[in-house]
């Protein structure tokens, strides 16, 4: 079993940054693969950003390709996700996820995820 707890959501005006932190808890955390997901109100959950367990594969979404980064640190257990130049339509509940396996060409499919977080509120006001 492992625990996801995400941080570091708020209010922001559009063009400023803020850094996401998930820290995981559990049996072989470091070992997973991790992804940055996102629902906006009335929206599906979509895929922002993923990386290996290795930080050897790394994979984003278009709309914030340029604008975030993701990094993990596994001494930490713990997946950050930098977002600069924030836009209001980055405003949205984030959600972390670990997935126990590899996922091909799956990583945007949150379904691959076995772990959630319980998420972070990030408001980006125009």
């Amino acid at each position: 079993q492992v625990q996801l707890v995400e941080s570091g959501g708020g209010l922001v005006q559009a063009g400023d940054s803020l850094r996401l932190s998930c820290a995981a808890s559990g049996r072989s955390a470091s070992s997973y693969n991790m992804g940055w997901f996102r629902q906006a109100p009335g929206k599906e959950r979509e895929f922002v950003a993923g990386m290996s367990w290795s930080g050897g594969s790394i994979f984003y979404a278009d709309s914030v390709k340029g604008r975030f980064t993701i990094s993990r640190d596994n001494a930490k257990n713990t997946v950050y996700l930098q977002m600069n130049k924030l836009k209001p339509e980055d405003t949205a509940d984030y959600f972390c996820g670990a997935a126990t396996s590899w996922w091909g060409n799956n990583y945007r499919d949150f379904k691959k995820y076995n772990y959630w977080g319980q998420g972070t509120q990030v408001t980006v006001s125009s």
